[in-house]
Order: structure tokens, then C-alpha cells, then sequence
């Protein structure tokens, strides 16, 4: 088993659920933060992931963990959108609305 690939593909998981929880509390710059470890993770990744490969298991295993990542990834989004609605009308000179 490749645990050196899936490590990363767990971490950034972990990043995810981290980031999830800060956005459901509103820590937005902690989302940030946390945004910008993923991406370094990310980016190890990419590197490790051009010298070696998965098998068939650890290939499922990846699977079901981007899964989680993209349900993580999606309510993160629908959780910032009023927020950003808001950063975008204060960038626009609108007055910020109540939600």
C-alpha cells in the first residue's frame, strides 16, 4: 500500500473538515489560512503523485476521501456566499444588507 500518497490525500481531507469548521463559525480568516495549506499539500502532492502510483484499493480509498473533500468543499462555498455577496457590495461602495 502507497500510505506515503495517501497521507497527503488525508491531510488535505483533514484541511478541508478544519476549514469547513472555521467557515460554519464564521473564522473566515482562518479559512484562509487553512485554504492556503491545502494548497501546499496540494501542490506536494502533484510531486509525489508523478513519481508513483496507486493501486486498485488505494485508488478507491482516494476516491472516497475526494468525495468527502467535495462535500466539505461545497457547503464551505454556500456558507461564504453571502459573506462574499457582502465583501463584493462594500467593494462596490453598496451599504452592506442584513441576512
Amino acid at each position: 500500500m502507497n500510505s506515503a500518497l495517501l497521507n497527503y490525500y488525508e491531510a488535505i481531507e483533514r484541511a478541508s473538515a478544519d476549514m469547513l469548521s472555521a467557515a460554519r463559525s464564521g473564522d473566515w480568516d482562518q479559512v484562509v489560512k487553512l485554504e492556503g495549506a491545502c494548497a501546499v499539500l496540494i501542490s506536494q502532492l502533484k510531486h509525489a503523485a508523478s513519481a508513483q502510483n496507486l493501486g486498485n484499493e488505494e485508488s478507491q480509498l482516494k476516491s472516497r476521501i475526494m468525495q468527502r473533500i467535495l462535500i466539505n468543499d461545497a457547503e464551505i462555498r454556500q456558507l461564504a456566499e453571502p459573506w462574499l455577496e457582502d465583501l463584493d457590495g462594500l467593494l462596490a461602495g453598496r451599504p452592506k444588507s442584513v441576512h
